[in-house]
């Protein structure tokens, strides 16, 4: 068993430190917290060095890696800083459904410009009256022609107003039971007649992402836009979650980590009744627990991606790692923040921004209720 990256890996993680280090600052993260901005200048320049196509294979204009790289790029991007990197992380949400089940041409089409920072990407799968739960769809897509007629809405889609285009899981069979065996996922142009876009509001957290409503009113695309299978689009986009669960278990790590980076700074020069803070036992045993949690939680999301490049693909794993990873997340900043006393709550010393930041890690990809589901269902089986 070797648990140290190779080389290269090592070499990509030094890459993304270095950006970091020379890009990102507490005064731009806060101002694009502040004014709800997407930070599209970094994430150019961070797709020229092939952070954002570093899933994406060579003969798309990516960097051809895998989900362990891509964990790589994750965890340091949010390290760095928990509102810049986590917008960037996101950028290409979604992407994956294109290249596992999508056509050469819808590839050829999605894939470049993405990679290359031309565009953002976005899942439209959560609606309104159904959060979490994607087995049932008011969305629809009818068959006209040559053409699909898509009609309903989205809400919580990150990168909405800012994506060329979304992946968007639709009921294309009405009669089924149960309701899920008849949805298929449909690629969707933003730009496409019938497709508006609506702010959700100001959010608690990761204010630097754009987060919409997408409302499609009879919006026309061809039959060829369909990505997979004709009613597999659940079954995509479950595929597609035991991926995307292992990288937000990284964003959920580099943030327990930009939190912990901060108060160990902060507790190694603070001082209360004549000492360091950090010579109180009280607060070692505080940095002692944080730094067992990242390291668990570094485990279980390196390893979930490591058997997923290997093909073993466990959703039990996977929800494992993002449900503890973004749980450890929440715990150390909020800790974080305790540690920080008065200056913990205010803007300036950053923490107050990271809990915000982390909190989202266990919301989206699915509850940490939605995890344990998935965890129990796999311990347990079928039960009769």
């Amino acid at each position: 068993m070797d648990f140290e990256f190779t080389k290269e890996q090592q070499g990509i993680q030094k890459a993304v430190k270095d950006f970091c280090k020379g890009e990102f600052s507490n005064e731009l993260a806060l101002e694009l917290d502040q004014q709800h901005e997407f930070p599209m200048k970094l994430y150019k320049k961070a797709a020229k060095l092939g952070f954002v196509g570093i899933g994406i294979p060579e003969d798309y204009s990516g960097e051809g890696y895998g989900v362990v790289e891509k964990c790589i790029v994750c965890e340091e991007l949010c390290r760095g800083d928990s509102t810049i990197g986590s917008a960037l992380a996101l950028a290409n949400f979604s992407h994956e459904c294109i290249l596992t089940f999508a056509s050469d041409d819808l590839k050829k089409q999605c894939l470049p410009p993405l990679a290359q920072g031309k565009t953002l990407s976005a899942g439209a799968f959560t609606e309104p009256d159904h959060g979490s739960d994607i087995t049932r769809m008011d969305t629809t897509a009818v068959k006209d022609g040559d053409e699909w007629v898509i009609n309903g809405s989205k809400t919580f889609i990150t990168n909405a107003g800012l994506a060329g285009y979304f992946t968007v899981l639709v009921q294309t069979d009405p009669d089924v039971t149960p309701s899920h065996k008849g949805m298929s996922t449909i690629l969707v142009e933003a730009d496409r007649d019938g497709v508006s876009i609506n702010d959700v509001g100001l959010k608690m957290g990761i204010r630097s992402t754009y987060t919409g409503e997408v409302v499609f009113k009879d919006v026309r695309v061809p039959l060829s836009n369909l990505i997979g299978k004709e009613n597999k689009g659940f079954y995509h986009v479950l595929e597609f979650f035991d991926e995307s669960r292992i990288w937000i278990g990284a964003q959920a790590l580099g943030i327990a980590e930009c939190a912990y980076d901060r108060v160990m700074a902060y507790v190694k020069e603070r001082e209360q009744f004549g000492r360091k803070i950090a010579q109180f036992q009280v607060t070692q045993h505080k940095l002692a627990d944080m730094a067992t949690k990242i390291e668990l939680a570094g485990l279980l999301v390196y390893k979930a991606a490591w058997n997923f490049d290997q093909g073993r693909i466990d959703p039990k794993l996977t929800s494992m790692a993002k449900m503890f990873a973004a749980r450890s997340a929440v715990e150390i900043a909020d800790e974080a923040i305790q540690l920080l006393g008065g200056y913990g709550y205010m803007t300036e010393y950053e923490v107050e921004r990271i809990y915000r930041d982390a909190k989202i890690t266990e919301i989206y990809e699915g509850t940490k209720e939605i995890q344990k589901n998935t965890i129990a269902s796999s311990l347990l089986g079928k039960l009769k």
